[in-house]
């Protein structure tokens, strides 16, 4: 029998979406194939230190998406830069592991946005998800809708602030109109995003946004339906069935994703024509490819009454609970979930070898 390929599961981290990450990487433990890998756990904590944690004590109340917490009993860690997916306990110093593979189950900063991918690429080992670059751009909202309208796709009409800019309720008004939502520029989840209709309403969502991110975004409101759809793959992505979001909140918030179970519905696939299913279709692709995006993705769009086609943003980690659009639209799909664990893996390890490659070297005329 062949050996089994050692999977580094990374879980948890620094960012407000700390919570999310421990639910999706508990569904990627239960449903990973344990005949095809060896699952190795390491789970960060709201520190940003590195625990390597036993995969059958590593969070505390598991079950209850309210108080789900990472379980701190095990070692800290270090990766070894160079190493191939060497780490080594930072207690003793001594190599301790190694991984052939990790899946980044991290969502939002310090896991999403490139700050993990560097380090894995700095260590040498093979991660599941996009690059650098893809997963920066992917992070940022105000410089992926940029590359977006560059590119001739369709987004909503918005404007990006810093802290410290003077932020005018009055133009915001006359150029995007009321309501608007207002949103971390680098935040996942639903996280500090507040659907405003007054000045009042405002103010604080604009505080609290700058509370998790030093750039915010405020949009348009677009009256239409949520329609999502998954990409998979690296050169040649293929995009699965649509899904529609059916909110049962005022909008797709934190709550109706993740702590309510009657938060929100999925129509998987979405009713829509078979022509306006392809459009979405390709143009999750072409979303995928002009973001430098690689092995997943899920693309958010909506549709409005006129049938007008807009691109929201994308998210290059979705996420993997039981409730999550991402595995469930590969299901619909033909995809089980197991299958759609393996594909990644091995869209990581083959991109790893591709970029292996390359020359690195450069010597003058020879």
């Amino acid at each position: 029998m062949s050996q089994k390929i050692r999977v580094g599961i990374l879980f948890g981290g620094k960012s407000a979406e700390h919570e999310v990450s421990l639910q999706s990487a508990k569904n990627v433990i239960d449903a990973i194939d344990k005949d095809k890998y060896e699952v190795v756990l390491i789970g960060i904590d709201k520190q940003g230190k590195w625990f390597l944690v036993d995969s059958s004590t590593f969070l505390f109340n598991a079950d209850n998406s309210k108080l789900i917490a990472l379980n701190k009993s095990g070692y800290g860690i270090v990766f070894i830069p160079a190493s191939g997916g060497e780490f080594s306990n930072l207690t003793t110093h001594e190599v301790c592991n190694k991984v052939d593979v990790v899946f980044p189950v991290l969502h939002g900063p310090f896991g999403e946005d490139g700050s993990a991918q560097g380090l894995l690429n700095l260590v040498g080992v093979p991660f599941v998800g996009s690059g650098v670059l893809g997963s920066s751009i992917g992070m940022d909202k105000d410089v992926m809708k940029r590359l977006l309208r560059d590119s001739g796709i369709p987004i909503v009409k918005y404007r990006a602030f810093k802290k410290g800019d003077n932020i005018d309720f009055e133009n915001i008004v006359d150029n995007l109109g009321l309501p608007v939502f207002v949103k971390p520029a680098n935040m996942g989840s639903s996280v500090g995003i507040h659907k405003v209709a007054s000045r009042d309403e405002f103010e604080n969502a604009v505080e609290e946004a700058f509370g998790f991110d030093t750039k915010i975004i405020i949009e348009e409101y677009i009256e239409g339906r949520e329609i999502e759809c998954a990409v998979l793959g690296n050169r040649s992505p293929i995009a699965s069935v649509t899904g529609e979001v059916i909110s049962n909140h005022e909008f797709y918030s934190y709550n109706a994703k993740y702590i309510d179970e009657n938060g929100a519905t999925f129509e998987i696939p979405a009713r829509l024509s078979e022509g306006m299913a392809k459009s979405i279709q390709d143009l999750a692709i072409k979303t995928f490819t002009t973001l430098e995006c690689a092995g997943l993705s899920r693309v958010d769009f909506f549709l409005t009454k006129d049938n007008t086609i807009i691109v929201n943003e994308i998210n290059t980690m979705p996420g993997f609970t039981t409730i999550s659009m991402y595995p469930s639209l590969w299901q619909a799909s033909g995809i089980s979930y197991p299958d759609l664990i393996d594909r990644l893996i091995h869209l990581a390890m083959e991109r790893f070898e591709q970029e292996r490659s390359l020359t690195s070297t450069y010597l003058d005329g020879k």
